[in-house]
């Protein structure tokens, strides 16, 4: 039975063993399981771990088979640096036509008139869209104003300690962060406006990586109009809130948008850039597209990664349908179910609650952090992050853990499931708490006791009845 075959020059060869046929196709023609058992076994045990935990990583979620298959496709095989129409290498046809629809699906799925609004899709994720943006609209040094980090904003907005400038954004540009109120965890607006009235930022970033709550964009408006400054939403974490109208929409007062495209939107890891075009309402154009279309290529990026664009296009499809926009109404409900269960057990939330895809669960009543839950989550398949509350000094030692909603809705659960995860939750830290009382309150004796027999084989059943419990969902993709 002829298994494979190759031409070389006028020779054509004909394989009959498989061995033979993969030591000369080597890694091109072979399969991953045939080529690198090594990878593809590690593949395998990463897709066991996504289905069979519960994931509540806010800023993660499950894509769909359509935006797999792009990514895995030929399309990531070509350089094409430049825009559509206007690139540095040929045999673009294609791709042009690819991120000309991209563009356009998403200039539609936020509901941005195309002749207001321009977008540039090749960012390879969030954090570059970030810094194309001041280095399209700030000289170095110029200042900058963001949510400070352990208030729940994010490093790219300026992040910087005592002694190390964290953020390459506090490396080139001048920062002062703006923060919630230390008692109820809301934005403290005030404080924003009069540091903004004293610093005179030339860009204010209104945004966050872990903050409950919607924002107040108007008001942030008329803080830059005030002070001269541009300003700039990074919606990454609710960007799919916002194009089904389930979170304010940033794009009413902004002259900068930027996103992530696989977190609350679902699609893969890239980002984008929506920026105002055509004539101001006093007088004059906007300049913001060329100075951004050049910043982020050539001035930061290479070749845009077409993979990601031609997944980004049809999952932005998908954001314009009525499934879509069920499923962002369900992740806040979903969010919303979980956190009343966790304050029906008499637990303390950052805001006391929420009103988009997370929650900030503060375990400083409990004497507990989110190093230690953080671990014992993990150990129960359960998988979320440490993160700082409203009254931390440190987002290094952060006093809770942030959870989020948009995965497992995307695996179909309802509110009644998130409550039973809430259970779960509730019963690792019951068991953290009697680690605690033993081992003591540093976090080096804590895992010592963690992995003791006496608690290893409570952790065990734990995670047993979650997988059991979390295997039996849909998983998208697979």
């Amino acid at each position: 039975m002829r298994f494979g075959a190759f031409s070389i020059g006028t020779v054509h060869v004909k394989f009959t063993s498989r061995r033979a046929y993969l030591a000369m196709a080597s890694c091109s023609d072979a399969n991953l399981k045939d080529w690198d058992p090594v990878v593809y076994d590690l593949l395998i045990k990463e897709k066991q771990r996504q289905v069979n935990g519960i994931e509540l990583i806010a800023s993660e979620n499950f894509t769909s088979k359509s935006v797999m298959e792009c990514l895995g496709s030929c399309f990531t095989n070509k350089y094409s640096e430049g825009l559509p129409g206007a690139r540095y290498y040929g045999g673009n046809e294609f791709v042009d036509e690819l991120e000309n629809l991209c563009r356009e699906r998403a200039l539609q799925a936020f509901n941005c008139d195309p002749a207001k609004w321009g977008v540039n899709v090749q960012p390879y994720s969030g954090s570059p869209a970030n810094f194309a943006v001041y280095t399209a609209l700030l000289n170095p040094h110029d200042r900058i104003m963001g949510l400070d980090l352990p208030s729940g904003g994010h490093l790219t907005h300026g992040f910087y300690t005592a002694k190390k400038k964290v953020s390459a954004t506090s490396i080139y540009f001048e920062s002062l962060p703006y923060h919630v109120d230390s008692k109820t965890g809301y934005i403290d607006y005030d404080e924003m406006e009069k540091l903004a009235l004293m610093f005179r930022p030339k860009l204010i970033v209104a945004g966050a990586s872990a903050y409950p709550r919607d924002w107040d964009y108007e008001r942030i408006r008329k803080i830059c109009d005030a002070t001269g400054a541009y300003m700039m939403a990074d919606i990454a974490h609710i960007s799919g809130l916002v194009a089904t109208g389930e979170a304010k929409n940033a794009f009413d007062y902004c002259d900068i948008v930027t996103t992530t495209t696989h977190k609350s939107l679902r699609g893969p890891r890239a980002g984008m850039i929506f920026f105002r075009r055509g004539a101001k309402e006093g007088g004059g154009n906007y300049e913001y597209e060329d100075a951004i279309n050049q910043a982020v290529f050539p001035s930061l990026q290479g070749g845009p990664h077409n993979h990601q664009i031609a997944g980004l296009a049809t999952q932005l499809k998908e954001v314009a349908t009525p499934e879509f926009k069920a499923y962002a109404k369900q992740v806040k409900a979903n969010a919303a179910a979980l956190a009343k269960f966790l304050v029906s057990k008499g637990y303390k939330l950052a805001t006391e609650g929420t009103e988009n895809h997370l929650m900030l669960w503060d375990l400083r009543p409990l004497g507990l952090t989110g190093s230690k839950m953080e671990k014992v989550f993990e150990k129960m398949h359960i998988t979320l992050n440490k993160n700082a509350v409203h009254g931390d000094v440190s987002a290094m030692t952060p006093g809770g853990v942030r959870i989020g909603a948009p995965a497992m809705t995307s695996r179909g659960l309802k509110e009644a499931d998130f409550e039973t995860i809430g259970e779960f939750l509730h019963k690792g830290l019951q068991i953290a708490l009697e680690i605690q009382e033993k081992s003591g309150k540093k976090l080096v004796d804590f895992l010592k006791t963690l992995d003791n027999d006496e608690y290893k084989e409570k952790i065990t059943a734990l995670k047993k009845e979650v997988e059991a419990w979390s295997g039996k969902f849909f998983m998208p993709g697979h």
